[in-house]
């Protein structure tokens, strides 16, 4: 008998991932899409590209105002998303600085290029919400 709490243990399902609810701000258009890179790994960001843990996805402008991304696991995550205005699935730039919006966790203040890992760093302990306002250089 004391065997059976340990199978119903065993068997009970996995904890759900935490929630990150996101909103955004300040997109000059609905148009396009938003593309979302929410990542642990200080060294992907703000490209996704390089982390296969990473959470991608691309959410409509449209339903840009309020969007939900769910997280493997606890921990410190970063957030880049850019409006993919023309949806094709990159940021597309002139003379190096980028013709479509962009935005960051924590929104830090943007000098020379994307804002550290660190200053665009949070902790996720459980479901939480981050609000980004998307800049636009062009």
């Amino acid at each position: 008998m004391a065997l059976l709490p340990l199978l119903a243990a065993a068997s009970a399902p996995p904890t759900p991932a935490s929630t990150v609810e996101v909103s955004i701000t300040g997109l000059r258009s609905l148009k396009g899409q938003i593309l979302v890179c929410l990542t642990t790994n200080a060294k992907a960001f703000p490209d996704c590209s390089k982390d296969k843990t990473s959470v991608r996805m691309a959410v409509k402008a449209a339903d840009a105002g309020d969007f939900k991304a769910h997280v493997p696991a606890t921990g410190i995550y970063a957030i880049a998303v850019v409006h993919d205005e023309n949806s094709n699935n990159k940021m597309d730039t002139a003379i190096f600085l980028p013709k479509e919006g962009f935005g960051f966790s924590r929104n830090p203040a943007i000098v020379m290029g994307p804002p550290s890992f660190k200053a665009a760093s949070f902790a996720v302990t459980g479901d939480m919400r981050q609000s980004i306002k998307m800049k636009y250089m062009l």
